[in-house]
């Protein structure tokens, strides 16, 4: 998926990223992407503060998501925050949305106890 790093209202550049999901891992969403320092950029979070960052803002701290309008389309902002910096990264809703789709549908929400342990080429499916 090609996330935005928005670097004024006016202006960002485009951040390619893969959004992982594993089964092993359910109540994980992990995003890596590039930002031009040679090395990749990994974050892990909650899948439930993605799912809710669709719909209404949530999250503080290091990670907050929330939905907005970009030049007419729906997207999902992310503001990240850690020791190396801070990012606000802009994706496209309806493609974040039909991969947590993806993700709920391979582990509902309530059940991601039971699911831990299941095969990694499920969480490599959900990975593309």
């Amino acid at each position: 998926m090609e996330l935005r790093l928005v670097l004024s209202p006016e202006r960002g550049i485009p951040v390619p990223a893969l959004l992982r999901y594993r089964t092993d891992d359910p109540y994980a969403v992990h995003i890596t992407f590039h930002i031009g320092s040679g090395r990749p950029v990994h974050w892990t979070f909650a899948r439930d503060l993605l799912v809710e960052g669709v719909f209404r803002p949530c999250g503080h701290g290091d990670v907050r998501v929330w939905p907005t309008k970009a030049a007419g389309r729906g997207v999902v902002l992310m503001a990240l925050s850690g020791p190396g910096g801070d990012a606000l990264l802009e994706a496209p809703a309806a493609q974040v949305s039909a991969w947590l789709e993806r993700t709920l549908r391979a582990v509902p929400p309530g059940t991601e106890d039971g699911q831990r342990g299941l095969d990694d080429g499920l969480a490599e499916l959900l990975a593309r």
